[in-house]
């Protein structure tokens, strides 16, 4: 069974894997105040919980957006799982060529999401993934990582709104009754449900024509869903885009 782990600076999502099967997976809060023994500890209480043996995993894979963590999960994956983690970066085969100016600039989470909807699709894509930043990512038909857009996230957007506006209060991020909102709370609703649903729309028609292919649009992270129910650019959403990528690379990796 292989472990995969992607580490966001908001949330880390884990995932097993028998084979090509994903058995169960889990999101659970980045702290890069816990501990190894408290990561090992966790994992191990979630396989625990879902009925999986943790006693199986012969593999770890992991993809990280921050670096302090590092130490922490080699040393988890050391001590409860018995085998040496592999970090998806420089050095690490993806099967992709990274055509930005300093290849290593890309968050390892940007490529195991371009891997992984090239690989689903063969085609064009722009992978638009709602993380602590929303980010969009380019592939050319030739399965070329080409570049793309940073903006800040959802949650950083809304966070912002409250902090710095002293009579507006914080809000569920919900598609509200009408786009003229009635009240305050609807009304920061739709700035934030539909004003995201334009700016995802926006940047990809600007990329599809900047690009000069078709393209599929695909989604994912957590408030993928929500905007994609709105966004005429989104074609699909995948939930596990991120664990599937990293598969696929440990694969590449590892092959027999």
């Amino acid at each position: 069974m292989l472990l995969a782990i992607d580490v966001g600076n908001t949330n880390t999502v884990l995932g097993v894997f028998e084979g090509r099967r994903l058995l169960d997976n889990w999101r659970v809060e980045t702290s890069t105040r816990r501990t190894s023994d408290e990561y090992g500890i966790l994992v191990r209480q979630l396989f625990t919980h879902s009925g999986i043996d943790a006693g199986k995993v012969g593999a770890v894979v992991v993809s990280s957006v921050v670096p302090p963590l590092q130490f922490n999960l080699e040393k988890m994956s050391e001590r409860y799982f018995r085998t040496r983690p592999m970090f998806v970066g420089p050095g690490v085969k993806t099967g992709m060529p990274i055509l930005y100016d300093n290849p290593r600039e890309v968050g390892a989470d940007r490529i195991v999401n371009a891997v992984s909807a090239y690989e689903k699709h063969h085609s064009g894509v722009i992978v638009v993934d709602f993380g602590t930043a929303t980010t969009f990512d380019a592939v050319s038909p030739k399965g070329e990582y080409l570049g793309g857009a940073i903006c800040p996230g959802i949650n950083i957007a809304m966070e912002a709104l409250f902090q710095n506006a002293s009579k507006l209060p914080r809000v569920e991020f919900a598609r509200p009754p009408h786009v003229i909102g009635r009240n305050t709370v609807h009304s920061i609703q739709s700035g934030l449900v539909f004003g995201y649903v334009g700016l995802v729309d926006g940047i990809c028609a600007r990329m599809q024509a900047d690009l000069g292919f078709p393209v599929r649009v695909v989604a994912t992270g957590g408030l993928a869903a929500l905007v994609a129910t709105e966004s005429k650019a989104i074609h699909e959403v995948d939930e596990f885009l991120t664990l599937e990528g990293l598969r696929i690379i440990y694969g590449r990796n590892h092959a027999s």
